[in-house]
């Protein structure tokens, strides 16, 4: 069992920074591989970030690339979303995730089965 919980979700300007958190508390030592996605209003949940338990692997969606970095910190039980460049089109309800598959990083919801209660972005034009 896996809680997550997010951190760090706010309102920024076009083009500015928000870095996100997630903490997570298990109650075994076994490895985990973690994710972030979004949902906007009205629209389906949408990958944004993953990475694999060594950090050593990563994947982003094609509308983050470049602007977003995720990371983790295993020691601390930690996972985090870095989001520069922030575009309007980025509010949204950030979700943190975790999967049981660690070896490479998951884009799809189903692969993933603990989830955030997640924290909202704004980012106004």
């Amino acid at each position: 069992q896996v809680q997550l919980v997010e951190s760090g979700g706010g309102l920024v300007h076009t083009g500015g920074s928000l870095g996100l958190s997630c903490s997570a508390s298990a109650r075994t030592s076994d490895p985990y591989g973690m994710g972030w996605f979004r949902q906007a209003p009205g629209k389906e949940r949408e990958f944004v970030a993953a990475i694999s338990w060594t950090g050593k692997s990563i994947y982003y969606g094609d509308s983050v690339r470049g602007r977003f970095t995720i990371s983790k910190d295993n020691a601390k039980n930690m996972v985090f979303l870095q989001m520069n460049s922030l575009k309007p089109e980025d509010t949204a309800v950030y979700y943190c995730a975790a999967t049981g598959i660690t070896y490479l990083p998951q884009t799809q919801e189903s692969d993933y089965v603990y989830w955030g209660q997640g924290t909202q972005v704004t980012v106004s034009s």
